[in-house]
């Protein structure tokens, strides 16, 4: 096959040996497998801006720290170099999540490196050697469903917990090897505590697989635990292995009614007394 251009620096600089095949192509990128000295990889070609599918960034892109205010200011604005540190920010941002979740025990491809455009990763394969599969692919029975939701929601609370949010998250972005589900894609990732949209992202994420999964185990369509794990994460109750039970009840506490009213009683006490000290004095003049 005729060699990406992109890849052509990766081959030069002898950080790989040569591409075997295409493997996929997405809206933010386009995947190869390639052979390198180490064995076979994965390598994402990411897409230019204006190519992306992502319309929104700006949405995604919000509460990312940028430790650099030369380039911060460069982001803000739109010239050549701005666009470049943009496109550097959101690739890193990708390197930067799978180092960070996979140290906490979720399931994604191991990352090697990020250079000129290409992050080269961990290929996830199937027992016979070939690409796993992604979910959308497959079809399951009532329990195979149950067991592959159940996992996905433990490594979507870790993620939680790392402060990490998907937000992009369906049957497409997730690849099933003979361990279990393995999560991809996150150039897009959000930050739950400094991101306004996360809580929507992530109750979004979450709805998707259900509806999914709900297709083959009927009881996970309607099961909310999106707001759930939202809910014990901002109550700082939420860990890997915390139980949850797919259903979420808001808070509706029944408001003090007998509290409200002696607020009333001591404000209307109050404002007597001003007027009986204010009438003792005009009795006697000696209102200032």
């Amino acid at each position: 096959m005729r060699t990406p251009k992109a890849l052509v620096p990766l081959l030069e600089d002898g950080l790989i040996d040569h591409v075997i095949q295409p493997l996929r192509s997405g809206k933010e990128a386009d995947l190869f497998i390639v052979e390198t000295s180490q064995g076979v990889r994965c390598a994402k070609v990411y897409k230019e801006a204006r190519s992306r599918g992502f319309r929104q960034a700006v949405l995604y892109q919000e509460g990312r720290a940028v430790r650099n205010s030369r380039r911060d200011r460069a982001m803000a604005n739109k010239s050549r170099f701005g666009r470049h540190e943009r496109e550097e920010v959101w690739q890193n941002a990708e390197v930067s999540a799978l180092f960070t979740l996979a140290d906490a025990g979720v399931r994604v491809p191991k990352p090697y490196l990020c250079v000129d455009g290409v992050l080269l990763m961990e290929l996830i394969v199937d027992d016979a050697g070939d690409p796993a599969p992604r979910l959308s692919d497959l079809v399951f029975t009532e329990d195979e469903a149950a067991t592959i939701h159940a996992a996905l929601m433990r490594d979507v609370a870790r993620m939680l917990c790392t402060d990490i949010v998907h937000g992009d998250l369906s049957e497409y972005n997730v690849l099933l090897d003979r361990a279990g589900p393995v999560i991809i894609d996150l150039p897009q990732h959000l930050s739950a505590v400094a991101n306004n949209s996360a809580a929507a992202f992530f109750v979004r994420d979450i709805d998707h697989l259900a509806i999914f999964f709900g297709r083959f185990a009927p009881k996970l369509a309607t099961s909310d635990y999106g707001r759930e794990m939202w809910a014990l994460y901002q109550a700082r109750a939420l860990g890997p292995e915390t139980p949850l039970t797919g259903t979420y009840h808001p808070e509706t506490t029944a408001p003090d009614i007998a509290a409200v009213l002696r607020e009333i009683d001591a404000a209307r006490r109050e404002e007597e007394q001003r007027r009986a000290r204010l009438a003792a004095q005009a009795e006697t003049g000696s209102i200032e």
